[in-house]
């Protein structure tokens, strides 16, 4: 089915509306996953949308939280999503992590009792169009192993940057630490299809491609043992060094069983005249100037944002199995 994004907000915004939320949060729920259906990152946008809700019904997520801001040191606010959504608490840094990092040279939000915390570039390329430099780890729901072990112990943990570039869009780098995102597989699960070998392994440790038996077991981390050794940077930052509960102490992502998932986040935010003075936009032209100039190359980000701009234009398509359960909450 063709939706404009304003249509496919809405369908959200009175999905969750039914399902005890909010409607600030709701709005800010669905320009989150409305704009990740839009850069083509399907796992993290309108498929959670049930998931979401239902947790909500059964108060697993507040649906009617309000986020809590501490400013306890000049360069640093400690965020309290209160067992909300994540979407808020990523906006209330937005407006307030710009103007420190400008009068600090560098800010950081600590954000714990967290959720979902969705597509990161979407939060990162926030700052990075203010002429900010950014950075920003989640840790996520246990599913990936340690490198050599079978129990899940990290989440995904993903890691987003953003950069501006002069008279260009900004440069922006999101990867998850496993070798898929596992939206991914939630979304094979969904439509009945099989995965590739190399996405995740069974409870024996042993590749799968059922998506089934993927949730059910771990997930590959990529770079085998270096990614592994990342997801463990990420949860000590994201877990630890927020006040946040573990990959492990978190409960499903994908289901309304359980207490809160409890997650955290960190972002990091810099203006780079503080670091690099007056030159240093002239030096990232230059920088994406040189790697642009192999032909061979496309600037990370480039693909999502470029799908992002047709979506405003010309809409997007969703499955209309993903219309129907949404209508169905």
């Amino acid at each position: 089915m063709h939706l404009t994004l304003a249509a496919a907000e809405t369908l959200v915004i009175d999905a969750l509306t039914r399902n005890r939320v909010d409607e600030a949060n709701a709005r800010s729920v669905a320009r989150a996953l409305a704009a990740a259906e839009a850069a083509g990152q399907a796992g993290h946008g309108l498929r959670r949308v049930e998931a979401y809700a239902k947790q909500a019904k059964a108060g697993k997520v507040d649906g009617f939280a309000k986020p809590q801001l501490d400013r306890l040191f000049p360069a640093v606010v400690r965020i309290d999503a209160c067992h909300g959504y994540a979407y808020p608490a990523f906006d209330l840094a937005a407006s307030v992590l710009p103007e420190i990092a400008r009068e600090q040279g560098i800010a950081l939000a600590a954000v714990r009792r967290s959720h979902h915390a969705g597509v990161l570039a979407l939060t990162v390329e926030r700052f990075a169009e203010m002429g900010l430099v950014a950075l920003m780890v989640a840790n996520a729901t246990a599913s990936m192993a340690a490198w050599g072990g079978r129990k899940p112990v990290f989440g995904t943990n993903p890691i987003a940057f953003a950069a501006p570039i002069p008279q260009a869009d900004p440069l922006v780098i999101d990867l998850a630490l496993s070798r898929v995102a596992r939206g991914k597989v939630m979304a094979a699960r969904q439509k009945g299809v099989d995965i590739p070998a190399d996405w995740a392994f069974d409870r024996n440790g042993q590749p799968t491609t059922d998506s089934i038996a993927a949730l059910e077991g771990t997930m590959a981390p990529s770079g085998e043992a270096k990614g592994a050794a990342l997801a463990m940077m990420v949860e000590i930052l994201a877990g630890a060094l927020t006040g946040a509960n573990f990959s492990f102490e978190s409960s499903s992502l994908f289901d309304d069983k359980g207490s809160a998932p409890g997650l955290g986040q960190m972002l990091i935010v810099i203006n780079p005249i503080a670091s690099g003075g007056s030159g240093v936009a002239e030096r990232l032209a230059m920088l994406v100037g040189e790697i642009s100039s192999d032909p061979g190359v496309r600037l990370p980000g480039r693909r999502g944002q470029t799908a992002r701009r047709q979506a405003l234009e010309s809409g997007i398509e969703v499955e209309c199995d993903v219309i129907a359960t949404i209508q169905s909450l």
